[in-house]
C-alpha cells in the first residue's frame, strides 16, 4: 500500500510565524511515517511560499524561535495544487499549521479550498468566526453560553467608549493568538498604552472585564464521524507572570497543566458539554481547543475557541489528549483521516 503524502505548511505572516514553525517541527516529528511521507512547505513573513528540507530547523534554541528563510525554491498554489517551477506536487492532505492571521482566519482554507485540496482544520467560516473573538463571543453567548462582560473598540472610537470602565481590564486583539499585544490593565493609566499596542495586530481591540477565575482548557477532536472531547487540564501559572502572556506559554518555563483539572467531576463534565456544544456553534471541524475561565463559585465562562491549537512540544492540545488516551502519532492521524474522508 503506498504512503499518502501530507503538505505540512507552517510559517506566515502572522504574529504567531515562529509558534507555527515550532508546531510544524512537532507534527513532521509525530507523523506516522509508516503510512504518509511529508512535504515542508514554509511561508516566510512576507509571503513567500518555499518548499524546505524535511529538516529544517524547526525547534527553539537558546530561547530562539525558528524563522522561515527564503531558499529559492519558490512553491505556488494554484486551482490545480501547489507546484514548483511549473511541475505540480503530488499531495493527498494539507496540514496547515498556521496560527493567527491567514492561518486561522480562513484566508488560506479558501485557497485550498479553491484548489480542491483535503486539509485538516475547520473551513473558511468556522475559522473566521472562530478567529475574530469578538464575533465568536456574540453567538456563543447567543447559545446560552456565560461569556465575560467587554466590549470591542477600533481607532476612531476607542476614547469615547472606555471612559466608564471599572478595572482591571484584559486588552487584546480581537484577531489574534497566542496572546500577543495582550494586556492585562490595572487602571486607567495603563490603558492608552495597552490598546496602541494591540491595534498593532488587528484593527479591532477587544476589552474584557478581568475575570478572578482558573484557567481550564479542554480539546476537541473529531473523528470517526463523532466529536469527542478530552478530559480538561488547568492552566497552572507561575506566581511572576500577570497571566499566560506569550513568554509564559513559549519562552519561559513558567507555566504547567494539571490534567485532569482538579474541579467536581459534574463541572469538568461540563466544561466537556461546552466544548463540544462551542465546536458545533461555530461550525468547526477536525479540531479546536477550548478554553474556559473556572470561577471560584463554579461558574463557567467560555473565553475563546482555537480553531489551530498549538502542537509544540508543551502546547495543551496534545497534552490532553494523551492523557485521554490517544497518543500525539494517532491523533495526527486521526486528524488526516477526518480531513481525508470529509
Amino acid at each position: 500500500m503506498s504512503k499518502q503524502v501530507i503538505a505540512i505548511i507552517c510559517g506566515g505572516p502572522s504574529s504567531e510565524h515562529e509558534v507555527s514553525c515550532v508546531s510544524a517541527g512537532g507534527v513532521l516529528k509525530g507523523l506516522d511515517s509508516e503510512r504518509f511521507d511529508p512535504v515542508l512547505i514554509g511561508i516566510t513573513k512576507s509571503g513567500t511560499w518555499v518548499l524546505l528540507p524535511i529538516d529544517y530547523q524547526l525547534e527553539i534554541v537558546d530561547k530562539k524561535m525558528p524563522v522561515i528563510q527564503d531558499n529559492g525554491q519558490h512553491v505556488e498554489l494554484g486551482s490545480s495544487g501547489f507546484s514548483i517551477g511549473g511541475e505540480l506536487l503530488d499531495v493527498d492532505c494539507v496540514f496547515p499549521v498556521l496560527h493567527g492571521e491567514f492561518g486561522e482566519d480562513g484566508k488560506i482554507q479558501q485557497m485550498l479550498d479553491e484548489a480542491d485540496l483535503a486539509y485538516v482544520g475547520s473551513g473558511v467560516s468556522a475559522s473566521a468566526q472562530a478567529m475574530d473573538k469578538a464575533v465568536a463571543k456574540l453567538l456563543f453567548a447567543s447559545s446560552g453560553m456565560k461569556v465575560a462582560d467587554g466590549l470591542d473598540v477600533n481607532e476612531q472610537d476607542w476614547q469615547s467608549k472606555t471612559g466608564s470602565l471599572s478595572y482591571p481590564v484584559f486588552v487584546k486583539p480581537s484577531s489574534g493568538g497566542s496572546s500577543r499585544g495582550t494586556h492585562k490593565v490595572k487602571s486607567k493609566a495603563g490603558l492608552d498604552s495597552a490598546i496602541k499596542d494591540a491595534f498593532l495586530y488587528d484593527n479591532k481591540v477587544l476589552i474584557e472585564s478581568a475575570v478572578n477565575g482558573r484557567e481550564i482548557e479542554c480539546a476537541v477532536l473529531e473523528r470517526d464521524g463523532k466529536v469527542d472531547a478530552s478530559v480538561v487540564g488547568e492552566i497552572i501559572i507561575n506566581p511572576k507572570f500577570e497571566f499566560y502572556d506569550f513568554e509564559a506559554k513559549y519562552l519561559d518555563d513558567a507555566t504547567t497543566v494539571r490534567i485532569p483539572a482538579d474541579i467536581p467531576h459534574a463541572d469538568a463534565e461540563e466544561i466537556r458539554r461546552l466544548a463540544v456544544a462551542a465546536f458545533h456553534v461555530l461550525g468547526c471541524s477536525g479540531l479546536a481547543r477550548c478554553d474556559f475561565f473556572y470561577t471560584n463559585d463554579g461558574e463557567i465562562i467560555i473565553n475563546e475557541v482555537n480553531t489551530m491549537p498549538g502542537f509544540t512540544g508543551t502546547s495543551v492540545y496534545p497534552k490532553l489528549w494523551q492523557a485521554s488516551g490517544v497518543s500525539y502519532t494517532e491523533l495526527i492521524s486521526a486528524l488526516i483521516d477526518t480531513a481525508l474522508s470529509s
